[in-house]
């Protein structure tokens, strides 16, 4: 077997060592490629060949490709791959093989991440010597680097983008999530229709011994469930459904079981509602005891960069959502709330129209700092919703602004609804700096006051 690897980041070197282990040939090939690297002077020593071309004649002898997700189809080398029909996959394709335990996939726009470390605090309740709740995917840790040491008796829950469900033909999880499915990277997919069909693949290959948890609050994502061949298990927090997990009168219920009140969740905002949901509906299909349940939800306080509570600074709450990467993310945010807010927002513009965040920002929003790309278009909005706004460089220099302009009692909240890339490498390293930020400032009053 002769593979080429295309992109050498965590996931690519993952999948070179799996497939070095399995006796394959492996060529990587990556243009941005940092031959002093120390992976790559290991892997070399172990025969894998490195280089930054990525000319036709590299598949040569080729028998199948491992991509980065991330890299579009589109790029000549792919496209004249498929030309010659050799397989191309992700490296969830190649560790899928060593999966034998119960395999758990979530999938969605938004929400994925903080719907998979739910779901695996609520199954960790009922961890033994045998078994294990191994979490892995998009949220941080190839596939590939952990299946060879996941047990037949431990869970694998992984989280999987659209990207990544694109490359997993063979795919059948136990259990597939979608948590809900918006309009996002359709400058990847071409269009809505593309993007939903690559979310869809998490049960393609599902029958009905598996289950498929599935958002009913929108007639489309209702009429998606129909693909499915596997055991629909719906969840609802507007009440679409009472035949699996649902909210009713403040209440969180599975089928006709009251579970805890949404009130004692550990987290805040009607996202989390659906996560919490989510997280009883695997709950309970994978036999969690309620009590477990209820304690794990209560006890959960969130994922770093997603409606995470800094803290009380200058008797300001201060929340962190710099993953909100599009505007459904800080709708959601925005709702979840009942104090003054002052909105950081802002990034990449990708053509979205912003005026779709007004209705969610006129009940909520007391005061606006904007930057990035897209300020221009939150400053439209601000004005349409009579809301005062500020124009400002970036998320640092919109920290002190947001301080002057709020009073005690007030939420400041980033939320930037607009991927970071304008301005950052990713959400996270603006998230970092946001609560930098507000560290640094609220130290510099601090001893200013003594």
């Amino acid at each position: 077997m002769r593979t080429l690897v295309i992109g050498f980041a965590r996931s690519g070197a993952a999948a070179t060592k799996l497939l070095l282990d399995e006796g394959s040939e492996v060529i990587v090939s990556d243009p941005k490629l940092d031959f002093s690297e120390v992976a790559v002077k290991n892997f070399e020593k172990q025969g894998v060949v490195f280089t930054q071309d990525q000319d036709e004649h590299l598949l040569e002898g080729i028998n199948q490709i491992v991509k980065n997700p991330g890299i579009p189809y589109q790029i000549p080398i792919l496209q004249a791959a498929v030309k010659k029909q050799i397989p191309i996959v992700v490296e969830v394709a190649l560790a899928q093989k060593y999966i034998s335990g119960d395999w758990i996939a979530v999938t969605g726009s938004n929400g994925k991440t903080t719907a998979t470390e739910m779901i695996a605090a609520v199954l960790r309740t009922q961890h033994t010597p045998t078994h294990d709740v191994r979490v892995a995917g998009n949220i941080g840790t190839p596939v590939s680097e952990i299946a060879q040491s996941v047990r037949p008796t431990d869970t694998l829950l992984t989280e999987l983008s659209s990207f990544q469900l694109m490359g997993v033909p063979e795919l059948k999880p136990k259990i597939s999530v979608v948590t809900n499915i918006y309009a996002s990277h359709l400058d990847y997919h071409g269009s809505r229709e593309n993007y939903i069909a690559a979310k869809m693949n998490i049960t393609r290959n599902q029958d009905a011994s598996d289950y498929l948890v599935m958002n009913f609050d929108r007639a489309e994502w209702r009429a998606l469930s129909d693909q499915s061949h596997a055991q629909i298990v719906p969840f609802s927090r507007e009440g679409y459904t009472e035949s699996g997990a649902y909210q009713k009168d403040g209440w969180l219920y599975f089928q006709d079981e009251a579970i805890m009140p949404a009130s004692d969740l550990g987290v805040a905002g009607d996202h989390n509602i659906e996560n919490a949901l989510i997280a009883i509906a695997v709950g309970h299909i994978q036999g969690v005891p309620t009590a477990a349940i209820q304690q794990a939800l209560h006890e959960f306080t969130g994922v770093k960069h997603r409606l995470q509570k800094v803290g009380t600074y200058l008797d300001r709450l201060i929340y962190n959502d710099s993953k909100a990467t599009d505007i459904e993310a800080t709708e959601s945010a925005l709702s979840g709330f009942t104090q003054p807010i002052v909105l950081l927002a802002g990034g990449l513009d990708r053509g979205d129209d912003e005026m779709r965040l007004l209705n969610a920002v006129k009940p909520h929003v007391k005061q606006m700092i904007v930057f990035g790309e897209t300020a221009d278009k939150l400053v439209t909005v601000a004005q349409k919703a009579e809301i005062p706004v500020e124009k400002t460089e970036n998320v640092t220099t919109a920290v002190p602004l947001a301080f002057e302009t709020s009073v005690p009692g007030d939420l400041i909240l980033l939320s930037p609804a607009a991927a970071s890339w304008d301005q950052y490498p990713n959400f996270e390293t603006r998230g970092d700096l946001y609560i930098q930020a507000v560290q640094d400032y609220a130290a510099t009053q601090r001893s200013e006051v003594n």
